[in-house]
């Protein structure tokens, strides 16, 4: 078994990969820096999180870890070459939504409520999802179910990946003028993570009817 990458030319695939990982970065250092005004851990920077600041300090940070790390996850070069490191970084990965994801179900029971009750529920029900789907991808792991496990690493990812597609999509001017935060939040918060879970779905049923 092969323990370095292989010496082999990358082929267009690959390219288009390392290009898609790479915005994924950084629209994730887009997405961290805008959070960034959080360190100053004063109450007119934290307002409604100052007594819970360090959980929500953790959930930023692991989250933003478990977002780069999920590419390298996905990446079929790391994966068949250099097997150990696959699984180094899963287990990073695992552990950085642990700890992002428990903060976060404290956040969405808490604070989220000072917004409305439809913004802590899309909230509770998100979370609950990512940390459930995750699990579900580890025990794969762990029982040698490999592609039942890339299936559910994938499902955990795109979850993963929601809080950045919902934020970036909050910012924009047209969605803005659709009204307050407190009313679009929660239709966007769903739209981050169950459309594309929709759509991963259909392809995997399209790919099994074949």
């Amino acid at each position: 078994m092969k323990n370095t990458f292989a010496a082999k030319p990358w082929n267009i695939w690959e390219v288009l990969q390392l290009l898609f990982w790479s915005l994924i970065v950084f629209l994730t250092w887009q997405f961290m820096h805008n959070a960034d005004h959080f360190l100053e851990m004063t109450p007119e920077a934290l307002g409604k999180y100052f007594d819970l600041r360090y959980v929500l300090i953790l959930h930023i940070t692991a989250g933003g870890g478990a977002l780069i790390m999920g590419p390298f996850q996905f990446w079929d070069r790391l994966r068949n070459n250099n097997w150990r490191l696959h699984r180094i970084i899963g287990i990073l990965y695992l552990l950085a939504i642990a700890a992002s994801g428990l903060c976060a179900l404290i956040l969405a029971f808490t604070t989220a409520h000072a917004i409305n009750w439809p913004y802590a529920f899309s909230l509770q029900v998100w979370v609950s999802v990512w940390l459930t789907a995750t699990t579900i991808a580890y025990r794969a792991a762990i029982q040698r179910k490999f592609k039942l496990h890339k299936e559910w690493m994938t499902r955990s990812y795109i979850v993963t990946l929601a809080f950045v597609v919902s934020g970036s999509l909050l910012k924009l001017p047209v969605v803005q003028r659709l009204g307050d935060f407190a009313d679009i939040s929660p239709t966007f918060f769903w739209l981050g993570w169950a459309v594309p879970l929709y759509i991963y779905e259909m392809i995997l049923a399209s790919r099994r009817k074949a």
